[in-house]
């Protein structure tokens, strides 16, 4: 047998060594002969509607997640910043007409933005047209009733099922595009008729999650993150809180 020399087999065990930590400290597939999808979930060698199907079916199954970017919906620009889970979702929302928050616990929805927020509203939805209404509602949070227009208008942004469902087709025909990352997380993306039907950025890693949402017709552009991460919800104290009954008054 021929001996190898001693230098050689250094160099081997230094390569080899490198490549441990390139792959589980970084998530970066360096030394495994190319192959993008070694050490991944698998999910980057199924067709892009199996992917579609996979996501959809991990992000419903996640008991939370974040939700953060641009939403352009009957001509208007919304940018969220949303946590969601099952039982209701808290967080920022701004439009031209400024920015609000929005809390839901269970079936019980809250809004709180300024006078000027409320004024602008002007009884379309929201109500409380009027300076004095608006004056009253400055800074508080503003229980919303149930039969309420403005109830359904708000609570979906606190929906979890109800942002994934129109949020996660892509439309067109489906087609993966090539490995990416998202903050340093492999991912496989798939887009619906070349791009102009929306693209998608799945996980590689671990369950594949979407985690990058580009919308189609320049409708937005959305990160989904903190998959699982568990949060508080909790309707503020009363004396924080204005509750009209059972409508919103209107100008």
């Amino acid at each position: 047998m021929t001996a190898i020399p001693q230098g050689r087999t250094r160099r081997a065990a230094l390569v080899s060594v490198m490549c441990a930590l390139v792959v589980t400290g970084t998530g970066l597939v360096g030394c495994s002969g190319g192959n993008p999808d070694a050490g991944t979930n698998g999910v980057g060698k199924l067709p892009a509607d199996k992917i579609q199907s996979r996501t959809r079916t991990a992000a419903k199954s996640a008991s939370a997640l974040r939700l953060s970017g641009t939403v352009v919906s009957n001509g208007a620009t919304y940018t969220l910043d949303m946590r969601l889970k099952g039982d209701g979702g808290t967080g920022s929302v701004t439009s031209k007409n400024g920015t609000f928050r929005v809390l839901r616990v269970g079936e019980r929805l809250f809004l709180k933005a300024d006078a000027a927020f409320w004024n602008r509203e002007d009884g379309k939805g929201g109500g409380a047209g009027s300076s004095a209404a608006a004056h009253k509602l400055d800074g508080k949070y503003v229980k919303v009733p149930a039969g309420d227009p403005a109830y359904r208008r708000f609570s979906g942004f606190t929906d979890k099922d109800v942002l994934l469902d129109g949020l996660l087709t892509l439309h067109g025909t489906l087609a993966t595009d090539g490995h990416h990352e998202q903050n340093g997380v492999r991912t496989i993306r798939i887009s619906g008729d070349k791009g102009s039907g929306g693209t998608l950025d799945v996980s590689l890693e671990g369950a594949p999650y979407p985690l990058l949402l580009v919308r189609a017709g320049n409708a937005g552009t959305l990160r989904l993150t903190d998959w699982g991460k568990d949060f508080t919800l909790t309707e503020p104290p009363k004396s924080a809180t204005v509750d009209y009954g059972k409508q919103l008054p209107s100008s």
